[in-house]
């Protein structure tokens, strides 16, 4: 089963008004979903909630949910927080079973872009998906895909093909969909106008050069 287990409470209100007191009650509201049951209104205790999102290993995993002596494993789905307090104000949650085939958004990592000759000749790593669509079982959900830049130059693309997706999960989206590109600088060339001296100093040059020397006259 998962690591995190969050132990929930069913909520009796709902909406808006109902989850602004839960919160005033240290809890976070959520919502749990999926399967052939009707949703429900749940909420976790904040400083659990708050422990088990700073692992890295509640969104987007498979977690175990707990009420009272009851046990399901879940999918932590997406998990709102507040813009200012940084506080988390509610969550979503998805039955699942351990082996249900599943598709998931899994964090797409670069590494050793000191490595990639194209990024040390001053290219630009252009990332085009920071995550990548997988399907496989909600048990087997890779902790993220990583993708080595090594030995990559200008003019390199790095497509879903490409990428060494862990275990049995599958890219759920085309193989040719770019993922990243290794782009060269793009030079601007400027050319410098006169300054006011240079000008003066050029026009006064083209008008002695017009003008008729005296004396030139017959005698």
């Amino acid at each position: 089963m998962a690591e995190i287990v969050l132990n929930v409470e069913v909520r009796e209100r709902t909406g808006t008004g109902g989850a602004r007191v839960t919160r005033r009650s240290g809890l976070v509201p959520g919502v749990l979903y999926g399967g052939d049951k009707q949703p429900v209104a749940v909420a976790v205790k904040e400083n659990e909630f708050r422990k088990a999102l700073y692992t890295g290993k509640l969104l987007g995993h498979l977690v175990t949910l707990k009420y009272g002596k009851e046990t399901q494993p879940v999918i932590a789905k997406a998990v709102d927080m507040h813009p200012v307090t940084d506080q988390p104000v509610h969550f979503d949650l998805y039955r699942v079973s351990a082996h249900q085939q599943i598709k998931i958004e899994v964090a797409v990592h670069f590494i050793n872009q000191e490595e990639a000759p194209g990024i040390k000749r001053g290219g630009t790593l252009n990332v085009v998906l920071h995550s990548l669509t997988v399907s496989c079982a909600a048990d087997e959900i890779p902790e993220d895909i990583v993708v080595d830049l090594t030995g990559l130059d200008i003019g390199a693309t790095i497509r879903v093909s490409d990428l060494k997706v862990p275990g049995k999960a599958e890219a759920a989206i085309d193989a040719d969909t770019v993922v990243a590109t290794i782009a060269g600088a793009m030079a601007e060339v400027v050319e410098e106008e006169p300054t006011v001296a240079e000008g003066e100093e050029a026009a006064a040059e083209a008008t002695e050069a017009e003008a008729p020397s005296e004396g030139g006259g017959e005698e």
